[in-house]
């Protein structure tokens, strides 16, 4: 609520100059008044009016996931093993049932589903209407549904069996002919497809630097009405005091939301029964006629009366519909219904009498402008509600972090930035995780934005800009995938497209003529992070297509005999790669240099499938290359984009050769023999360590990508073994310089 307390000040700072008549002032309340009726109707609504089936394509993977290896398990019982062996398969593949990816709360869909279980989600959504959980940023969603209309993704290594997953759908309908020519367009010209790319990448960059915005206005702007009561408080304390709040803040993200966050829903409804009394109080108290200020005609008066003057207080009043943009955090746990029923009866009525409350006093006190909120309050609540506008703020600062996590993990499942360590802090709830890189640089740049700027007009303009320009991307993309997913007619799509991206641009261009006025910092913000993801993916993507084109023939190697052409040595070799056919270059590599292998050899990828969940049952998709005897497999481990990968290097490995052996039973039960005795002696990791480096006759902007921001970002992100969750006394690495 600080962000809006900003809000009201800059708004009435900018036209309340000058208005001295009954008729201006009236138009000033409805300045303040109106935008936030309607905006905050239409903006919520645009977040929430497609939860009842607009993301069914997306999110209809949510039924339960089998525990698997029940039936593999059955299979390490055979004659001829090892009973502590035995005992310690079947001890890990029980512990393998309780691992956060295969918790995909069916049961707690079903009873949401039920009338009992509407009511007390209801009462949850209520109580914690603003505990912050993530979910897909909404650019990224639409990304992955417009890749998989055209059978393009940003992943190089799909197969035609990804299509098989039973959370894979694709609408039956007809293409519409407009669909049908736009698809055409996206498949012949790659400019298109990368300028979506370009404005996806545009639109999440900017998601996240609003993550770096949030927390330094919300606090500084709560922190800052303590100065109503002590005015002889330099501003330097009210700076400094900001500052360790907010390194608070982030020093407890480790924790994980789910431990911190249950201190949120009482604050939260504290915070908005207070802002309702206090609204009603001051109507009641100072101008009781503020209702009349709902008429639109009062907005059409004062823009005229003001003109120029009154566009440029849109980069204001733009704040007062922030937080719409994170509303989709909530979606992850809570039904469509009962978080519109929560918005539409609690939150949007609290909101709408604090705001008119703020109006009628402003009305009466033409001097109070600066911290008008504050000002408002009586004077024996003051400092109950000063400690809890703080603490709000930081609930509010909660959810925006906790999404910036939930859009980098997701833009590293789909080779869009640098690797880093992501931490599941729930085994329960999907998409609490916390990523300590992304915390601390997070916790960096609002201590620079806060100690840099001091002022929550600049922070504002910057804030309105990053939220607002989200904004029409996302409607941007949302006709898009109108036209292209659900076939619906142009019309309808321009209809959307007009209704929500006229008002969204009309704040835009308010919010872009203050980029010398702090505007400059979330455009800088998001440049960084585009350059990033955009060249991460670009060098990962040069990779890749190096690998296919240096990979090692299978027939080549088999024709060698049984043996390989090398000494086969006891044990099971995991040989990681991104291939889903052939061999890897990594693994001629070795051969040529180390003539040893193992007795059993699995060439591994893991990838993201282009879904949100894959089914445990459908995770490992296996192949054998050569004849039995050779012992040589290909194993490729399919994870949705949402999907939390194995926390346990043990667990994988239980479910890895559970899988074998319930792959290999029609060959007999020797081979079944001879891969558990291999599990005995050891499993090896083997996982290539390349360099990239651009050829000489590259040009000089793919040198300056490759050689000095990839090989300077692949230097200082996290390992393979680390993303992979390996243990380090069992990896290989292979060294290779990969020219592209």
């Amino acid at each position: 609520m600080g962000d809006k307390v900003a809000t009201l000040q800059r708004g009435s700072q900018l036209t309340l100059d000058g208005l001295a008549t009954n008729v201006q002032h009236t138009l000033l309340v409805a300045l303040l008044l109106l935008p936030r009726l309607l905006l905050l109707a239409l903006f919520s609504w645009q977040e929430l009016v497609w939860g009842n089936g607009a993301w069914e394509d997306v999110d209809s993977d949510s039924s339960r996931i089998e525990r698997p290896m029940q039936s593999a398990a059955r299979e390490i019982s055979v004659e001829g093993r090892s009973p502590a062996l035995v005992s310690e398969s079947r001890r890990r593949l029980r512990r393998s049932e309780h691992l956060p990816s295969l918790r995909l709360q069916d049961d707690l869909l079903r009873e949401a589903k039920s009338p009992r279980g509407r009511r007390r989600s209801l009462r949850r959504s209520i109580l914690h209407l603003l505990d912050p959980h993530s979910h897909p940023p909404h650019q990224v969603r639409f990304h992955r549904l417009i890749g998989r209309r055209q059978r393009r993704s940003l992943q190089p290594n799909q197969q035609e069996e990804d299509e098989k997953l039973s959370s894979y759908r694709v609408d039956s309908r007809e293409e519409t002919r407009l669909s049908s020519t736009i698809k055409e367009l996206f498949n012949k010209h790659p400019f298109f497809r990368h300028g979506l790319l370009i404005v996806v990448l545009f639109g999440t960059c900017m998601a996240i630097g609003d993550a770096v915005l949030t927390p330094t206005i919300s606090v500084l702007s709560a922190v800052s009405g303590v100065r109503v009561k002590l005015t002889h408080l330099h501003e330097n304390y009210e700076v400094a005091i900001s500052c360790m709040i907010l390194v608070g803040l982030f020093s407890l993200q480790h924790f994980g939301t789910h431990r911190v966050a249950f201190v949120f829903a009482p604050i939260v409804a504290v915070w908005s029964l207070a802002i309702c009394s206090i609204g009603v109080y001051n109507i009641a108290r100072w101008n009781p006629g503020v209702f009349r200020a709902i008429s639109p005609s009062y907005l059409v008066r004062f823009l005229r009366a003001t003109g120029a003057q009154g566009w440029a207080s849109l980069a204001g009043v733009v704040l007062c519909i922030t937080g719409a943009e994170t509303m989709y955090t909530a979606l992850g746990h809570f039904t469509p219904a009962s978080i519109k029923m929560t918005f539409s009866f609690l939150v949007y009525p609290c909101l709408v009498l604090a705001y008119m409350g703020e109006a009628a006093f402003l009305s009466k006190h033409h001097d109070d402008i600066q911290r008008s909120f504050y000002k408002a309050v009586p004077e024996a609540v003051f400092w109950p509600v000063f400690v809890v506008a703080t603490s709000v703020a930081v609930v509010g600062s909660q959810a925006a972090i906790s999404a910036a996590f939930s859009i980098v993990s997701q833009c590293c499942a789909l080779n869009c930035f640098p690797r880093v360590k992501i931490i599941h802090t729930s085994n329960k709830i999907y998409g609490q995780v916390y990523i300590p890189e992304i915390n601390w640089l997070l916790l960096a740049l609002s201590l620079a934005v806060t100690l840099g700027l001091r002022d929550t007009n600049k922070i504002g303009y910057a804030y309105g800009l990053a939220v607002s320009v989200v904004m029409i991307v996302t409607t941007g993309l949302m006709s898009l995938v109108m036209i292209m997913v659900w076939k619906q007619k142009a019309a309808w799509a321009v209809l959307f497209a007009a209704t929500f991206g006229s008002a969204e641009l009309l704040y835009v261009s308010a919010c872009a003529a203050k980029v010398p006025a702090g505007g400059w910092i979330p455009l800088t913000l998001c440049l960084i992070f585009m350059v990033i993801t955009f060249v991460w993916h670009y060098g990962t993507l040069k990779k890749h297509k190096f690998d296919h084109e240096n990979k090692v023939s299978a027939q080549r190697i088999l024709a060698m005999g049984p043996g390989l052409g090398m000494v086969r040595v006891p044990g099971i070799g995991l040989v990681y790669a991104d291939l889903v056919t052939g061999l890897p270059a990594i693994f001629g590599h070795l051969a040529a240099n180390l003539p040893a292998f193992h007795q059993v050899l699995v060439f591994v990828c893991v990838k993201s499938a282009p879904v949100p969940r894959v089914r445990a049952e459908e995770r490992f998709l296996l192949a054998r290359l050569g004849p039995p005897e050779f012992h040589v497999f290909r194993c490729v481990v399919r994870y949705g984009y949402r999907d939390v990968h194995h926390q346990d290097s043990h667990d994988f490995e239980a479910q890895l050769v559970a899988r074998l052996l319930a792959f290999v039973e029609d060959g007999g039960r020797e081979e079944a023999i001879e891969i558990v005795k291999a599990r005995e002696a050891g499993v090896a990791y083997i996982l290539g360590r390349s360099h990239a480096v651009a050829t000489k006759s590259s040009s000089l902007a793919k040198k300056i990508a490759i050689n000095v921001i990839f090989a300077f970002l692949s230097r200082n992100c996290r390992g393979p073994e680390v993303v992979l969750n390996v243990p380090y006394s069992s990896v290989l690495e292979v060294g290779m310089v990969y020219y592209i």
